[in-house]
C-alpha cells in the first residue's frame, strides 16, 4: 500500500467446484475480475492486440474465468466505468469522470504518493518482473510504459507486474517468494522528522483551506498576505504532536541508563502502528531478521511485550528507515577490517559467520569448517501449505550450518551486536535464561542513583561507553589545561576553543524525583586530553556507569527470613549509607483569580500560631534550609470566602479603623502525608515580573524538598540477572554470618532463587567478584600479581585496610569461563583464578575454597554451619520501588460524594477496601459487631462516623451505628423505578429517613472533619480545579 492514496489489492481464490478466479479490489471496494483491471490499464484489444490471449495461455488456470468474462466490459472505457461504479456508487458514471478518477487515484502525485521508500521497495521487488514482461507477453514501447526511477507514482507496467508476480507464485515457478510481513526488510522506522513532517502537512492543508476561502470572500484590492494567511493551524498541529502524541513521551530519567535506553526505543504502537489488542503473537515474536537490529531480550513484560524493543548495539537507521547492522568483509577466507552496513534483505544474499569464530593472527579462520547462517530457503506455496496444515507458519527461517572458510562472505563485528546497550551491561548473560535476562535488563533502568557511586567489580567493558553516551557527565572536547575547580564549576583552557567555564548541575531534580548531581573529577593544574572525564554525573564513577554497589553475598537460608525471594541485609549498609539515595520532590502552588477576588500568597493566615509560621519569610514562603515534616506549611495562601456587599458607611469605617478579619479560608501548600526533608530551593514566578503563566494565574511558587532515604525493610533490591527481592529483615552486623577472619557478609540471598530460574550468571558473578576483590597471581605461570593492576579504571575501596579491587570486564557472549580452558584461550578460567587467589585473611590464610565456597559461622552462636556456602561479591541495585512511596495509612479523610464511602488509593488519601470476600471471612467467624462497624461507621454512616469521632475525642462510649448511606442510595434507586420503599421498625412503625441535620455539620466543623468532598470533575463553588480536601 502507498504512503498516501488509494490501495489496490489482488487475490486469487478457488471456491469448491468452481474455477480459479483472480480478482482485485480497488480502494477497498467490491471485488472486480482481474481482466477488467487489465483492460482499464489499456491492455484491451485496441491498446495491446492479442495480449489477453497470450496472458491466459501463460496462466492457463485462468481459462475458465476468461471464458466467462471475455465479453464483460471489453474496452478500456467500459472497464474504467466498471471500476468507477464500484469506487463512487451513487454518482452518475461517465467515461470522462471514470478516466479522471482512475488517473488521479493512482498515477497523479497530488493524490497518490509511494514515497521514496515505496519506490525503492517496489523497484527491488518488481524490477526483475517488469524487465521480463516484454518478452513474456510481447509488449513493447508505449504499451509497457516503463516506470520513471524518480517518480513516486505507479506506472501501468508495475500494476501489471504485480498481477503477474502473484500469478507466478500461484503457478509455483521457481524464484518467486512470498513476503513475510514481520521481516525487518518490510518493517521500517518512522523517526521524529517524518512524524513532524506529517503533522506539518496536516497543518498546511488546513491553512490552505482557510486561504482559499478568504481569497474567494475578500475584496481583491484590499488583499495582503497578512489578511490571507493564518499560521495558527500549522503551529497547532506541531504543538499537538509534541503535547499529546502517544510517541511524545516524558523522558525516563531515573538514572543515565534509563534515559539512554528510552532514547533508543523502538515502538510498534502509536498513530499508524498497531494497537495492543490487535497485535497477535507473530508480530511480537523474535524474528531472525532482528539479528543485529533489535534486541531479542530488552522488551517490557506485560501487554506491550514484543511491541516495544530496543535498538541493538551497533545498529543504525538508513535513509529509508530500515535498520542496518555492520559486518566485516571476508575475502577468500580472510577477514578484512572493511566494515559494511547491510539492511535485513541485503544480508540474506550472503553467508555470514559469527563474531566469535576463532581466527589466526593473519585473519584467516582457525577451523576448517565455520559455523555460518545463510539466506532462508524460498518459501514456496507448497511449503506454506504444509506449514499452515502443521499450524507453524514462520514465513522463512535462516539456515544454519558449517561451510569451508572460502565460502564465507561476511562476519559479525562483535558478539554483542545482537543485544541492546541495556542487555550488554549484564555480565555472564550467556549463562542466564532469556526471561530473567529480560527482567535484569529492565531493572537496571530502575536503579536509583546512590549517594556514592561505585563501579561494578565485574563489568562487561561497555560501562564507560554507556556512561559517555548517556550524556550525564562532562568530558573534554579537546586537549587543554584545568585552570580552576570548585564544587560547582570547572574552568578549562583549551588549545583551540579557548577558555571555557562549565557550571555543574548540583542536586537537581530529575523527572522521576531522583537526584542529578555532578562532581568534579579533575583538580587545578591537570592536563586533559580529548575525552577526559571532567565531572561525574549521577550513577557514574570515574566515567563508568555505576548503578549499584558491590556487596558481599552469601547464598544460604537464614531462619526462613529469605523465603520466596526475600532478602536479609546487614545493618552496616544502613549505618554507613551504602545504599542511601537522595530524592527531590517538587511541590507547587498557584495563586489565581477567583469569582470572589484574587487569592493571595501571604504570611497572614487565619488560625495558625507563630510556631507553625516560624520558617516562613515575610512573603509567606518557606526559607531554604528549613527541615519540614508532614502537614508543615510550605507556602501560605488565603482564598476569599463569599462576602456580603458592604454599605458605604461600613466601607468608610473600615477605611478609618483598618480591616477586621477578612473572610478568607486557609488554602496553604502543606507537606503531604509521610513526606519530610530539607527545603533546597524555592522558585517564584510572578505575572507582574513578566513571567509567562497560564491564564487566570497571578503567581506560581515551586518548592523543592530533598529527602535522604536510607535502605529499609520493604525496599526492592535486585542483581543484574533478574534476581529481585524485597528486604524482609535488617540484622545487626554481629548477627550476620561471618567468614573465618570475622568479616560479616552484607546480604543473604536464598539459594532456591537460582536453580528453577536458570539465571546461573549470578553465581559466576559472585565467584569472579570475590576474585576481583582480592586479586590473584597470574595462573599462566608468570607469577606476577594481578591484584596490583586495576584492569578498568578506578581505585575504589570497599573497606579500609584492603587492597584496591581489580576491575574485570567479561563481555557478553565472549566472557570468562568456569573451567573450559580451550574456550578461554589466553585468559585464565575462573577456577584457575580461584586456585591462585591471593590470601585474603589478615593472617595470610585462604578463606575460600577452589569451588568458590567458604566456611561460614553463625553470627548468633558462633557455631560453624554444617556445609560450606557460596560467598562472593555481587553487584546489587536499589530500585525505584521504595517502601516510603508505597506505605500508607488513614484515620479519617475525604469521602466520595455519592456513596459517602472513603476514597481509595494513596493519592486520594483513601482507605483500604473491605470487599465481598473479606465480608465472607468475618461472616464465617460470626463477628457480627466487627462487621457492623466496618460497614457503617467506618464506611458510609455519615451521622454515625461524626458522632463516633466526637465520642473518641471526648472519651465517651461509642454510640450505636445508624443507617448507611448506601442503603439510602438503594432506596432512591428503587423510588426511581416507581417502587415505594418504607423502612419499618420492629413494632411496625415507619422509620423516617431524614437528611443530615445542622448539628452534624457543626460537630464535624469543630472536629475538622470533611464530611463529603466533590467527586473529581464536578462543579465546585468556585472555578478552581477541585483538589481532594484532606481531613485529619
Amino acid at each position: 500500500h502507498p504512503y498516501r492514496g488509494e490501495w489496490m489489492e489482488f487475490d486469487v481464490e478457488q471456491k469448491p467446484g468452481k474455477d480459479v478466479t483472480a480478482g482485485t479490489r480497488v480502494a477497498r471496494k467490491r471485488r472486480l475480475g482481474i481482466f477488467t483491471l487489465l483492460r482499464a490499464l489499456g491492455y484491451d484489444e485496441e491498446g495491446a492486440p492479442g495480449f489477453l490471449d497470450r496472458f491466459v495461455n501463460h496462466f492457463d488456470f485462468l481459462q475458465g474465468q476468461w471464458d466467462k468474462e471475455r465479453d464483460l466490459a471489453p474496452t478500456q472505457d467500459e472497464a474504467l466505468v466498471e471500476i468507477y461504479k464500484r469506487a463512487r456508487p451513487g454518482e452518475p458514471p461517465t467515461v470522462e469522470s471514470a478516466k479522471a478518477y482512475f488517473r488521479n487515484a493512482f498515477f497523479e502525485s497530488r493524490r497518490y504518493d509511494l514515497s521514496r521508500v515505496g519506490r525503492y521497495k517496489l523497484n527491488r521487488k518488481l524490477g526483475a518482473e517488469v524487465a521480463r514482461l516484454g518478452d513474456l507477453f510481447g509488449l513493447s514501447g508505449e504499451q509497457l510504459d516503463l516506470p520513471d526511477e524518480n517518480q513516486n507514482v505507479l506506472s501501468r507496467c508495475e500494476v501489471l507486474a504485480s498481477v503477474t508476480y502473484m500469478l507466478h507464485l500461484v503457478k509455483q515457478e521457481p524464484g518467486y517468494r512470498l513476503d513475510d510481513q514481520d521481516h525487518f526488510a518490510n518493517r521500517r522506522i518512522r523517526s521524529v522528522g517524518e512524524l513532524i513532517q506529517n503533522q506539518v502537512r496536516i497543518g498546511l492543508s488546513r491553512m490552505e483551506r482557510v486561504v482559499r476561502e478568504r481569497m474567494t470572500t475578500q475584496d481583491v484590492e484590499a488583499i495582503t498576505p497578512q489578511t490571507l494567511i493564518n499560521i495558527r493551524p500549522v503551529v497547532a498541529a506541531i504543538k499537538e504532536f509534541f503535547g499529546t502524541s502517544q510517541l511524545s513521551q516524558f523522558m525516563d530519567q531515573v538514572n543515565p541508563l534509563s534515559g539512554l535506553t528510552h532514547r533508543r526505543r523502538l515502538s510498534a504502537l502509536g498513530p499508524g502502528g498497531l494497537s495492543r489488542e490487535r497485535a497477535g503473537f507473530e508480530v511480537r515474536d523474535v524474528h531472525f531478521s532482528h539479528y543485529g537490529r533489535m534486541c531479542p531480550i530488552e522488551t517490557p513484560e506485560g501487554p506491550n511485550i514484543g511491541l516495544i524493543g530496543g535498538l541493538s548495539t551497533f545498529a543504525r537507521v538508513n535513509e529509508f528507515g530500515f535498520i542496518e547492522s555492520p559486518y566485516r568483509k571476508v575475502v577468500n577466507g580472510k577477514v578484512t577490517s572493511e566494515i559494511v552496513y547491510m539492511a535485513a534483505d541485503e544480508e540474506e544474499n550472503y553467508v555470514v559467520a559469527q563474531a566469535n569464530a576463532p581466527l589466526n593472527p593473519d585473519g584467516t579462520f582457525t577451523d576448517e569448517r565455520v559455523l555460518v547462517r545463510r539466506s532462508p530457503q524460498a518459501a514456496s506455496l507448497d511449503d506454506l501449505r504444509k506449514m499452515l496444515e502443521a499450524e507453524s507458519f514462520f514465513g522463512a527461517t535462516t539456515d544454519i550450518g558449517y561451510v569451508p572458510p572460502s565460502e564465507v562472505d561476511y562476519m559479525d563485528v562483535s558478539p554483542k551486536q545482537i543485544v541492546s546497550v541495556g542487555t550488554a551491561l549484564i555480565p555472564f548473560l550467556e549463562h542466564d535464561d532469556a526471561n530473567r535476562a529480560l527482567m535484569g535488563a529492565n531493572m537496571q533502568k530502575q536503579a536509583v542513583p546512590l549517594v556514592r557511586a561505585e563501579a561494578p567489580y565485574i563489568g562487561t567493558g561497555i560501562e564507560d561507553r554507556a556512561a559517555r553516551d548517556a550524556g550525564d557527565l562532562l568530558q573534554a572536547p579537546e586537549d587543554g589545561n584545568v585552570l580552576e575547580v570548585s564544587g560547582d564549576s570547572i574552568t578549562v583552557q583549551y588549545s583551540t576553543l579557548g577558555r571555557k567555564v562549565y557550571r555543574l548541575a548540583k542536586f537537581r531534580r530529575s523527572n522521576q524525583d531522583t537526584c542529578i548531581n555532578q562532581r568534579p573529577r579533575v583538580v587545578e593544574g591537570d592536563k586533559v586530553r580529548a575525552g577526559t572525564i571532567l565531572a561525574d554525573g549521577p550513577s557514574t564513577d570515574h566515567g563508568e556507569l555505576a548503578l549499584g554497589k558491590n556487596l558481599l553475598v552469601a547464598l544460604m537460608p537464614w531462619e526462613g527470613y529469605n523465603f520466596e525471594d526475600a532478602i536479609i541485609l546487614s545493618e552496616r549498609l544502613v549505618k554507613d549509607d551504602v545504599l542511601t539515595s537522595i530524592h527531590i520532590h517538587e511541590h507547587e502552588v498557584d495563586a489565581r483569580d477567583t469569582k470572589l477576588g484574587p487569592e493571595e500568597i501571604s504570611r497572614d493566615i487565619p488560625n495558625l500560631s507563630d510556631d507553625i509560621l516560624a520558617d516562613l519569610d515575610d512573603r509567606g514562603i518557606i526559607r531554604v534550609g528549613a527541615e519540614v515534616g508532614p502537614g508543615d506549611v510550605l507556602v501560605g495562601k488565603v482564598t476569599p470566602k463569599g462576602e456580603t456587599e458592604l454599605t458605604p458607611e461600613e466601607r468608610l469605617l473600615r477605611a478609618i479603623f483598618g480591616e477586621k478579619a477578612r473572610e478568607v479560608r486557609d488554602t496553604s501548600l502543606k507537606v503531604p502525608h509521610g513526606e519530610n526533608g530539607k527545603v533546597i530551593d524555592v522558585k517564584v514566578f510572578n505575572r507582574d515580573d513578566g513571567d509567562e503563566l497560564p491564564p487566570g494565574v497571578n503567581q506560581l511558587v515551586r518548592v523543592y524538598v530533598a529527602q535522604k532515604r536510607k535502605i529499609s525493610v520493604g525496599d526492592k533490591l535486585a542483581g543484574r540477572h533478574g534476581n529481585k527481592g524485597v528486604i524482609s529483615k535488617i540484622l545487626p552486623v554481629e548477627d550476620m554470618p561471618y567468614l573465618a577472619d570475622g568479616t560479616a557478609v552484607d546480604i543473604i540471598l536464598n539459594p532456591l532463587g537460582v536453580p528453577s530460574r536458570m539465571n546461573v550468571g549470578q553465581v559466576l558473578e559472585a565467584h569472579l567478584g570475590y576474585c576481583a576483590r582480592w586479586g590473584w597471581t597470574d595462573p599462566t605461570g608468570g607469577g606476577k600479581q594481578i591484584g596490583d593492576v586495576p584492569i578498568r579504571g578506578t581505585e575504589a575501596k570497599t573497606r579500609p585496610n584492603t587492597p584496591p579491587a581489580t576491575f574485570i570486564a567479561t563481555p557478553v557472549f565472549d566472557g570468562a569461563h568456569w573451567d573450559e580452558t580451550e574456550d578461554a584461550g589466553d585468559h585464565p578460567t575462573i577456577q584457575q583464578i580461584l586456585e591462585h587467589l591471593n590470601p585474603e585473611s589478615v593472617d595470610g590464610d585462604r578463606l575460600i575454597g577452589v569451588d568458590g565456597k567458604a566456611t561460614l559461622y553463625n553470627g548468633r552462636t558462633g557455631d560453624v554451619y554444617d556445609n560450606t556456602i557460596t560467598v562472593g561479591y555481587m553487584y546489587i541495585l536499589k530500585l525505584a520501588h521504595l517502601v516510603d512511596d508505597k506505605i500508607h495509612a488513614r484515620s479519617t479523610g475525604p469521602y466520595s460524594m455519592i456513596t459517602q464511602q472513603p476514597l481509595g488509593g494513596k493519592a486520594q488519601f483513601g482507605g483500604q477496601r473491605f470487599g465481598e470476600m473479606e465480608v465472607w471471612a468475618l461472616e464465617a467467624y460470626g463477628s457480627a459487631y466487627c462487621l457492623q462497624e466496618l460497614l457503617t461507621i467506618k464506611s458510609d454512616d455519615v451521622l454515625g462516623r461524626v458522632k463516633v469521632y466526637e465520642a473518641i475525642v471526648k472519651g465517651d462510649n461509642i454510640p450505636e451505628p445508624g443507617v448507611p448511606e448506601s442503603f439510602k442510595v438503594l432506596m432512591k434507586e428503587m423510588q426511581a423505578l416507581c417502587i415505594n420503599v418504607e423502612v419499618l421498625a420492629d413494632d411496625g412503625s415507619e422509620i423516617e429517613m431524614r437528611e443530615l441535620d445542622e448539628d452534624v455539620f457543626r460537630a464535624a466543623e469543630e472536629l475538622g472533619i470533611d464530611i463529603s468532598r466533590p467527586e473529581r470533575g464536578s462543579d465546585d463553588d468556585d472555578d478552581r480545579p477541585s483538589r481532594p480536601m484532606r481531613a485529619y
